[in-house]
């Protein structure tokens, strides 16, 4: 029983982390993953098949999330980065 809360706090966590606006949902995802993904993850996972699915998508989303999150930061810097040289 102590398995299953735990799987099903991991997903309420990750939704509640994929319902925040842009700025807070990055930082969030990050403490969500320090938290819970651990070498051990998949194998304390203990979810129905459809709840499951659920932790899949969402998790998958977010990774997606990161990933655009990450290139936008790398080009936003690069913009910083031009617009400095230029002034010196």
């Amino acid at each position: 029983m102590e398995r299953r809360n735990r799987s099903l706090e991991v997903l309420e966590e990750l939704a509640y982390a994929d319902s925040l606006i842009e700025t807070e949902r990055a930082p969030a995802l990050q403490r969500w993953a320090e938290k819970y993904l651990t070498s051990d993850f998949l194998e304390n996972i203990d979810l129905t098949t459809s709840d499951l699915k659920k932790l899949s998508e969402l998790f998958y989303k977010n990774v997606l999330f990161l990933k655009q999150q990450k290139d936008e930061i790398k080009e936003q810097l690069n913009r910083e980065k031009d617009i400095k040289k230029f002034f010196n």
